[in-house]
């Protein structure tokens, strides 16, 4: 019997299929090389149509030279010019009416609130009976005297009982002198039962009661003499020389409104812990601000050329100041500048930023640099 030898020819299948799946190998090595490429292609294609594509639409501006003040700001109160304390001037009597309220505009004289006279009016009528009784006297008195005096002429009465008449006529009118005084001090105290108003001006504060017992020395009004207020301003020692009377001033309430006012005085002297000096600023007569509110304002020194922007074309990032400033035609550089005075919307750029630069004038916030930004035609004004 043969044997069948199958060694050679299963050599031959082997090689046979190695050969095979290096092809099948190579082919997809190849074509996975081919379809991983169009991708790449395609990603470059978009990465390049976005880097093309503008990142905003914007409008262009270039600084505006402006003729500015030079300020000194200062902080301070708002207080009464002058503040009288409205008392009462007899002690131990009711208030019977009150007649003002706070915030009132009165005059000088004008009754603020009354007493109870009853007591006075008693006072006063004694007063005057005693003057009628006591004139009586001395009328008789010197009538007295007279005769004495023509009686002793003709040898009837003696220099001594002359005298005596003399002396009784002197001391009825002395006394008839005092009750008139006394009549007088209670016609004093019953005009002391109104109330009045040194001057005009502006009723700040009120304490009066009806039923209460006035008091020596107790506050019933304060009244701001003529409505007037003035803004103490605290200022640097170094800074006061910087300013005189009669420059102007302006505050800003806490509501944000605007008031103008002009220096009266510059104190003399310093306070030794703070080393500021108060600046007294006459106010206007006006509801924007009030007695013991706080306000910031500023003094105008002088006025000087500034380079300014909008404040919508700063960019503040990482405690510096940015402006985005067109480059080419449509490439924009972030430049960082030093800011200078703040007037309204607009601030000065005191470095970092050429005149004729051309910024962009809002949205710098969204833009980073070297961004591509389509401009808006004729968008670079001043």
């Amino acid at each position: 019997m043969k044997s069948i030898s199958t060694g050679p020819l299963i050599g031959r299948k082997t090689r046979v299929v190695l050969a095979l799946a290096a092809l099948v190998a190579v082919g997809v090595f190849f074509l996975a090389g081919s379809i991983s490429d169009k991708p790449a292609e395609k990603l470059a294609e978009t990465t390049k149509a976005n880097s093309a594509k503008p990142a905003l639409t914007v409008s262009l501006v270039t600084p505006e030279k402006l003729d500015w003040p030079q300020v000194l700001p200062a902080n301070g109160s708002v207080v009464a010019w002058q503040e009288a304390v409205i008392g009462p001037e007899i002690s131990n009597y009711r208030i019977t009416e009150v007649r003002v309220q706070v915030g009132d505009q009165v005059r000088k004289g004008q009754v603020l609130a009354r007493i109870a006279s009853d007591t006075v009016d008693i006072e006063l009528a004694e007063a005057r009976a005693a003057v009628a009784e006591l004139q009586a006297g001395a009328t008789e008195a010197k009538g007295n005297a007279a005769r004495a005096t023509e009686l002793k002429a003709k040898g009837f009465y003696s220099s001594q009982l002359n005298i005596q008449y003399q002396t009784a006529e002197h001391m009825a009118a002395a006394r008839l002198a005092a009750a008139r005084a006394r009549q007088q001090a209670a016609e004093l105290k019953l005009s002391k039962t109104n109330v009045l108003a040194p001057d005009d001006g502006v009723i700040s504060a009120r304490s009066a009661v009806v039923g209460s017992l006035t008091q020596t020395g107790q506050e019933l009004f304060r009244l701001i003499r003529g409505g007037r207020l003035e803004w103490r301003a605290e200022v640097p020692s170094a800074d006061l020389v910087k300013v005189k009377p009669g420059q102007i001033a302006a505050l800003i309430n806490p509501n944000g409104e605007a008031v103008k006012g002009k220096v009266r005085v510059v104190a003399p002297s310093v306070d030794p812990q703070t080393r500021n000096g108060l600046i007294y600023v006459d106010l206007p007569a006006t509801s924007a601000v009030r007695a013991g509110m706080f306000a910031r304002g500023e003094f105008e020194l002088a006025r000087s050329s500034a380079l300014t922007l909008p404040q919508t074309a700063l960019v503040l990032r990482e405690g510096f100041a940015y402006v985005f400033r067109l480059e080419g035609d449509s490439h924009v550089a972030q430049t960082k500048v030093t800011l200078g005075r703040r007037l309204g919307e607009r601030i000065e750029v005191v470095g970092g930023l050429e005149p004729q630069a051309r910024v962009v004038e809002t949205g710098a916030g969204f833009l980073a640099d070297g961004d591509v930004v389509k401009v808006v035609e004729g968008s670079a004004k001043p």
